[in-house]
C-alpha cells in the first residue's frame, strides 16, 4: 500500500509525466525514493522551490476514486491493461470502474463525428456488432454520435470507454446512464484524477487512451480536423492500425476518412475488413503479475548514481551539462541525439540532465523524440 500510494504521488507531481515516471522507477527501484529525489533533481536543472505531490492530496484522491465505485491500477498490477503496459511510454496509473478482465481480451476502436448522419450511425452499430460477434471488444470515447452508437451496440458483447476527465465525470452528461451500463458489462477508464472536468486539452490524452487500448482503430465520418484524426495518428504512433470507411467527397464529415485512406490506410467495408488489416499483438505483452516496474528490459539503461539524501542547495543552479542544452535548445523543436551529439555528453549523463531540466519545467517535449524550451512553439 505504501508504494502505491508513493507510485500515485509521483505519476500526480508536477512536470513528471509517463516517460519520467518509467525513468525514475529504473533509476531508483522505488517510488518512495524517487520522491526523495525530486527536489534536488529539479535544483540542477534550475529550480529550488520544487515540491513533489503532498501524501494528503494522493489520499484524498485514493479515497474519492474509491467513493466512485473504481480502483487505482499501476503498470506492474496484474489487472493493468497489458496493451498499454506494451507501450514505451505507459500511463503510470489508472482508475478503472467496471471488469478489468477485459482488457486481456483483443479489442478494436471504433471513433468518429459527434455530428454523425444516419448513414454514419447505422455504419458503427453494424461494424460494432459484427466485430463483437468475432470475439473484439470495442474501444471508444463515449462521446455523443459515432461513439455512442458504437458502445450501445457492443454492450452485450464487452465495451471499453475512455473518459476525458476523472472516473467520476461522465461527458457529455446525456451518455450517464450508457457508462453506467458500460460499467456493468465492460469498463470505464480514465488517466486523470476523479473530479477532474474533462477540458479540451484532456482529450488529446483520452484519443491516445483509446487507440493504445486496441490492436486498431476504425474511423466513421472523421472531418479533416478532428479529434478522431489524433487518434488514428496516435494509433500509428503506437504500431497500431489505422483504417477509415469511405464516405461522399461532398460530405465534410468525412473528409478526413478519405484523406485517410489516400494515405494507405485499410478501406473498411465490413468486420471482415478489419480483422484482415489488424496487426499481431505487439509483442512483450504483461503477463499476469509481472512487475515491469522492476524490470531491466522494459527500463532499459539506468541513469548514472545519484543519491538524494540532502536537501537542495539553496543557492544552486543549473548543472553545466543542463546549462549547456539549454544554450543549444530555442522556441522549435531539435532531435534530442542532435543535442547529445553537440554536448558530447555519454547517453546516461545527457539522460540525467534532461531528466533535471524537465523537472525543473525549462524543457517540453515533441513527439518524434523532439526536445524545445518550454513554451516554445511546434
Amino acid at each position: 500500500p505504501e508504494e502505491r500510494l508513493a507510485r500515485l504521488r509521483l505519476a500526480r507531481s508536477e512536470n513528471v509525466g509517463p516517460r519520467t515516471v518509467k525513468r525514475l522507477l529504473g533509476r531508483f527501484r522505488s517510488a518512495e525514493r524517487a520522491l526523495a529525489a525530486l527536489p534536488e533533481l529539479a535544483s540542477r536543472g534550475g529550480r529550488r522551490d520544487y515540491r513533489p505531490c503532498p501524501t494528503e492530496a494522493a489520499e484524498a484522491e485514493l479515497a474519492a476514486g474509491e467513493a466512485a465505485g473504481a480502483r487505482l491500477v499501476v503498470v506492474g498490477d496484474p489487472d493493468y491493461p497489458p496493451l498499454l503496459a506494451a507501450l514505451e511510454e505507459p500511463p503510470p496509473v489508472l482508475w478503472i470502474r467496471g471488469d478489468p478482465t477485459i482488457f486481456r481480451r483483443p479489442a478494436v476502436a471504433i471513433v468518429g463525428a459527434r455530428n454523425a448522419s444516419a448513414l454514419g450511425l447505422r455504419t458503427a452499430r453494424r461494424l460494432a456488432r459484427e466485430l463483437g460477434a468475432a470475439g473484439q471488444v470495442i474501444v471508444s470515447g463515449l462521446a455523443r454520435g459515432i461513439d455512442a452508437a458504437a458502445h450501445e451496440a457492443a454492450l452485450e458483447t464487452g465495451t471499453i470507454a475512455v473518459l476525458a476527465g476523472g472516473i467520476d465525470h461522465v461527458y457529455p452528461q446525456e451518455n450517464t446512464e450508457l457508462a453506467g451500463r458500460i460499467a456493468d458489462t465492460g469498463a470505464l477508464v480514465a488517466e486523470s484524477p476523479p473530479g477532474t472536468e474533462p477540458t479540451a486539452r484532456h482529450f488529446p490524452r483520452r484519443n491516445r487512451l483509446i487507440s493504445g487500448l486496441a490492436r486498431g482503430v476504425v474511423l466513421i465520418e472523421a472531418a479533416e480536423r478532428s479529434g478522431s484524426l489524433i487518434t488514428a495518428r496516435a494509433a500509428l504512433e503506437q504500431g497500431r492500425e489505422a483504417m477509415a470507411c469511405p464516405g461522399a467527397p461532398e460530405d465534410p464529415r468525412v473528409g478526413g476518412c478519405n484523406r485517410l485512406i489516400r494515405q494507405g490506410a485499410a478501406l473498411i467495408r465490413n468486420a471482415e475488413d478489419v480483422l484482415e488489416a489488424l496487426p499481431p499483438l505487439p509483442t512483450g505483452l504483461a503477463d499476469p503479475g509481472r512487475e515491469f516496474l522492476f524490470d531491466d528490459e522494459f527500463f532499459g539503461e539506468e541513469l548514472p548514481e545519484f543519491e538524494a539524501d540532502h536537501e537542495p542547495a539553496e543557492t544552486a543552479g543549473p548543472d553545466p551539462l543542463a546549462e549547456q542544452i539549454l544554450r543549444l535548445l530555442g522556441p522549435q523543436p531539435v532531435e534530442l541525439d542532435e543535442i547529445q551529439r553537440q554536448c558530447g555528453a555519454t547517453a546516461a549523463e545527457f539522460s540525467l540532465a534532461i531528466l533535471e531540466l524537465e523537472l525543473a519545467g525549462l524543457i517540453d517535449f515533441a513527439p518524434g523524440g523532439m526536445v524545445m524550451r518550454a513554451g516554445g512553439g511546434a
